[in-house]
């Protein structure tokens, strides 16, 4: 398996290297340096399994994070790190090197942003659409990417990732070293104890392509191969996910469909193959199925306001079935309708997020994604998340 994964990152390389140009290390000497950032609030009111309660209704602190962007001798860095005081835990968001070999191609060195699927997001709401919660939406890890533009209309994106972003604390405060623990912006495959499997993602190689048939319509393919390594086996299992997907602007509305297909077979302690993995982020680890086919789509409209600050409202539905490959368990559906409030700096989501057993849409966090709950409910949560970016 280590044999074929390495063959593979040679091939890669090698394909690399012919991609850069003769002019290769033509940079801009010009320098920048910019600090910004935000802070987020949520306003929530959750009807669950139980019935509601005067806790059912909240106003909490979301986020607030520290961004800096800057130039010198052509190199660029970008940094965001966040912090979640609701969840007790902070970490990085994404932070890498970047540098642009030439007009078409650009390199990146650091935490920065898996090219799968739709990029930057799948979804219109501050929820993020299903693939997010399975690590194929918005997924950060650790690693080097090239990104060509190889027509005007295709762009073709490689990456290799050796490991997962580094992490925060837990959510009970508990900090496990070696990239491997819950404290992550986007989900990663973790250690458990409860399912006895000391895996962590390892060598993983993602390759994109897109393609704009017009300035309104891009579909694209994209492929994630890897591995899930086990620590106590000392061995590894080959991890696998495909996307296809369209992205369709037609004036004010917004269509984005994709269709993803992932495979995260892994070995447990005792060599058995699992059906179940734990992934986790913001400080939380929850049971994943390790296969499914999940269906994306997602529909907004812009309308221009003049408001006093108000600017744009633009009003969206979002929706994924995560469609599990073991017929004995419960798939997982996530609707949000909202719309989204811009403002000058200000951004508002209004969501009324609805799921059937989606792990944070329920009295008993993180059931849902793994084997599910029969004749679940779908659970309801109206959430406004007003934030100032700056």
């Amino acid at each position: 398996m280590r044999h074929r994964v390495w063959s593979f990152i040679t091939v890669l390389t090698v394909g690399l290297v012919l991609m850069v140009p003769a002019n290769l290390f033509a940079g801009d000497s010009g320098n920048s340096l910019k600090v910004g950032g935000a802070i987020r609030y949520n306003i929530i009111h959750t009807n669950y399994e139980s019935d509601p309660t005067p806790l059912s209704t909240a106003f909490t602190w979301d986020t607030w994070r520290l961004n800096v962007d800057g130039s010198a001798a052509g190199i660029d860095l970008s940094f965001e790190y966040r912090f979640y005081p609701t969840f007790g835990t902070h970490f990085i968001q994404h932070g890498y090197l970047g540098y642009a070999f030439s007009d078409k191609l650009y390199g990146k060195l650091g935490v920065f942003q898996k090219p799968f699927g739709i990029t930057k997001y799948a979804s219109h709401s501050w929820w993020f659409q299903g693939g997010y919660y399975v690590g194929l939406e918005d997924d950060y890890d650790m690693g080097i990417g090239f990104f060509y533009e190889a027509t005007p209309s295709m762009h073709i994106n490689l990456a290799y990732y050796r490991q997962a972003e580094p992490e925060g604390p837990s959510y009970n405060g508990v900090v496990t070293f070696g990239n491997a623990g819950p404290g992550r912006y986007s989900y990663d495959v973790v250690p458990s104890p409860g399912n006895n499997a000391s895996l962590r993602e390892m060598n993983t190689v993602n390759a994109q392509v897109t393609y704009d048939l017009s300035k309104a319509l891009q579909v694209g393919i994209s492929g994630q191969f890897g591995q899930l390594y086990n620590s106590v086996l000392d061995d590894a299992s080959m991890a696998s996910a495909y996307a296809a997907h369209l992205v369709a602007n037609f004036g004010p509305l917004n269509l984005k469909t994709e269709f993803i297909n992932y495979d995260y077979t892994a070995q447990g302690d005792d060599g058995t193959d699992l059906d179940i993995v734990y992934m986790g982020a913001y400080g939380f680890p929850y049971p994943v199925a390790a296969r499914a086919n999940l269906y994306v789509a997602g529909l907004a409209y812009s309308i221009p306001v003049k408001m006093g600050p108000i600017s744009n409202i633009q009003a969206y539905v979002d929706y994924t079935l995560t469609d599990k490959a073991n017929s004995n368990y419960e798939d997982t559906a996530l609707l949000i309708p909202g719309f989204l409030v811009s403002a000058g700096k200000v951004y508002t989501y209004v969501d009324y997020a609805m799921g059937v057993n989606q792990p944070w849409l329920t009295d008993t966090f993180g059931i849902g994604l793994g084997q599910g709950v029969a004749n679940a409910k779908w659970n309801k949560r109206f959430n406004v998340n007003i934030g100032y970016y700056f």
